[in-house]
């Protein structure tokens, strides 16, 4: 995309945009958990600037974990393919370190923990 067709984001329609990229991770999935990235509390933190570059900072279950090169560069893709986003930037963080608590309750009731 050409720098003068970019998209650029009003503030009244950065919610809107931040719902649909919820929407679109919770399509994501680590392939050893039957439960999306979402709500399995993987996401830290999701900001959109007004340039519609979506800043988002998630963990994984592990530094081992088997998908740690596949799943960041997974979540960037379909982020990025979202008409009001020019770009997808994805940081992976270790600090809080993820635990069980960060999973949502439906998470939790799916996977037998409550």
């Amino acid at each position: 995309m050409s720098p003068d067709r970019r998209k650029v984001l009003k503030e009244d329609e950065m919610q809107a945009v931040l719902d649909e990229i919820v929407d679109v991770l919770k399509t994501c999935y680590d392939p050893e958990i039957p439960v999306n990235i979402y709500d399995l509390g993987l996401i830290y933190e999701i900001d959109i600037d007004e340039e519609a570059t979506a800043h988002i900072q998630m963990t994984l279950t592990s530094p081992a974990c088997p998908v740690a090169e596949l799943l960041p560069a997974e979540v960037k893709a379909r982020v990025e393919r979202l008409e009001q986003i020019n770009q997808a930037k994805v940081e992976v963080v270790w600090d809080p370190p993820w635990s069980h608590d960060l999973m949502s309750e439906e998470a939790k009731l799916e996977l037998g923990m409550i």
